[in-house]
């Protein structure tokens, strides 16, 4: 029995190596059919299910009064599964902005079709980059890191696309995940080196609506 156990050991580093590049080098599951037909679709399968029409809406809308993000993820566009690409389109009013957030499974690449707009991210040594984009610029941020966009202009609206490497790159907003969520507001005004009523009105904003 005594003779197995250095086999056991590296069987069991062996497996635990493997998770780690699986890890490493996690994505979207890799599938073995040219597509994945959504259940939806009830069997059929034409070109109706490659078409995603959601964002039909902005052809002559009127632009929104406060940040908008439109997506075309796996949630909105079932067929999109396993086909590691995503979409949104984000629109900013004047003076508005999209929150700082992450996107935890991957990167994203955002191109300004129209105006200027204030971005930027943070890496993990806490370094601030940013950038002022002018129409038909792209940025990348980073997977993973902290960033954020700004329409600073006071007149004019800006419009942008943004596509991810992943069907589902998922989002973390800051201000919703922290304020919106439940976390003791003790907690909250000792991580932020402030009082329990400056948490309680931040919370405010960030608050779910009925």
């Amino acid at each position: 029995m005594a003779s197995r156990t250095p086999m056991i050991k590296f069987l069991s580093l062996l497996i635990f190596s493997f998770a780690i590049v699986q890890m490493a080098s996690a994505g979207d599951p890799d599938i073995i059919t040219d597509f994945i037909v959504p259940a939806k679709a009830n069997g059929t399968i034409d070109g109706n299910i490659f078409t995603y029409t959601g964002f039909r809406v902005l052809v002559g809308e009127a632009p929104p009064t406060a940040f908008k993000a439109m997506k075309a993820s796996l949630a909105e566009f079932p067929t999109l599964n396993g086909q590691s690409v995503s979409y949104a389109v984000l629109q900013f009013p004047n003076g508005t902005t999209n929150p700082p957030h992450t996107h935890p499974r991957f990167a994203e690449l955002l191109f300004l079709i129209d105006s200027t707009l204030e971005v930027g991210f943070v890496d993990t040594k806490n370094i601030l980059f940013t950038q002022t984009l002018q129409t038909g610029d792209l940025f990348m941020f980073p997977k993973g890191l902290a960033h954020f966009q700004y329409n600073a202009d006071a007149k004019n609206p800006a419009l942008a696309i943004s596509t991810f490497g992943s069907a589902n790159a998922g989002t973390v907003s800051f201000p919703s995940t922290l304020f919106a969520t439940g976390i003791d507001d003790n907690v909250l005004a000792v991580s932020f080196k402030t009082d329990m009523s400056t948490i309680q009105k931040l919370k405010v904003g960030p608050a779910p609506k009925p």
